[in-house]
């Protein structure tokens, strides 16, 4: 299960709508339990610059991995934009996978309301994941 504040799935969002036409990318920080709870979003640059493929900036990744190692937090997931299909990983973000522990999010721009969707990618193998919503101390509201 991966938990998100509010705050972070604004700036995922809003991160994804800024980089049309092209695919948007980010990185997810947070500590690992019951649920991940993501406590830090990074926005990166995409390097491949592509309506269709994505590639986090290799600085962009140092920055987010010191920065949330400075707050005692680790880099957990990676999050990026389909800006004409569903928010469901392709062929290439299934291969492109980098770490079996990481959670992959999902944010398609191809309807009228964005939609977010998380997934653990393991050799191969596609397990969507329950995402919920943090909306007040204690309480979450499934997304």
């Amino acid at each position: 299960m991966l938990v998100l504040t509010q705050r972070s799935w604004d700036v995922m969002v809003a991160h994804c709508l800024d980089g049309l036409p092209m695919e948007a990318c980010g990185l997810l920080a947070g500590q690992e339990g019951a649920g991940t709870q993501v406590l830090e979003v990074y926005p990166t640059a995409n390097a491949a610059r592509s309506a269709r493929v994505y590639t986090v900036e290799p600085r962009d990744l140092l920055r987010a991995d010191r920065a949330a190692e400075a707050a005692g937090l680790s880099v957990v997931g990676v999050w990026h934009s389909h800006t004409h299909t569903p928010a469901y990983p392709s062929p290439t973000d299934i291969a492109q996978a980098p770490d079996p522990g990481w959670h992959y999010v999902l944010v398609s721009l191809s309807d009228t309301e964005p939609v977010l969707r998380s997934y653990r990618i393991v050799d191969g193998a596609v397990t969507e994941e329950p995402v919920l919503l943090a909306t007040l101390p204690g309480g979450a509201v499934e997304s």
